[in-house]
């Protein structure tokens, strides 16, 4: 893994729009049924918004039914950090990007096989790319 990306906030807020810094610094939520990708049948990778990491394989999601883009997994385990999350008297498992700490979602474990995993993702904290071989 290559070295870990860090930022002020201002930088951060130099970078990215409003919505992007709520979502992917300020850890919040985009509305349900409303980010780009939640519908998407594109084909190829999705990045982390903030510094371009390959989180997410086009091969690896599936329609939840959640309102937010879903992957049964990453494209590597060591490209997401794992954060318990008990915010809103709940217990989840927040997932961020690894390599620069931007908020991405959360990985439930109500998924399909073989994983049995739902990484809920905001469509904001993702930036799709196709892969080299369909361009």
């Amino acid at each position: 893994m290559s070295e870990k990306i860090r930022k002020t906030p201002e930088e951060w807020k130099d970078q990215l729009t409003p919505d992007q810094y709520e979502i992917c610094i300020n850890h919040g939520t985009e509305p349900p049924f409303s980010g780009k990708y939640n519908n998407t049948k594109l084909e190829g990778k999705f990045k982390c918004t903030c510094c371009g990491e390959e989180l997410f394989s086009s091969d690896a999601k599936f329609d939840s039914g959640s309102g937010w883009p879903s992957f049964w997994e990453p494209l590597s385990e060591d490209k997401i950090e794992y954060i318990s999350d008990t915010s809103y008297g709940m217990v989840r498992t927040e997932v961020n990007c690894n390599k620069c700490g931007a908020h991405l979602g959360h990985v439930f474990d109500d998924g399909p096989k073989p994983t049995n995993q739902r990484y809920c993702i905001n469509s904001i904290s993702l930036q799709h790319e196709k892969d080299e071989e369909s361009q």
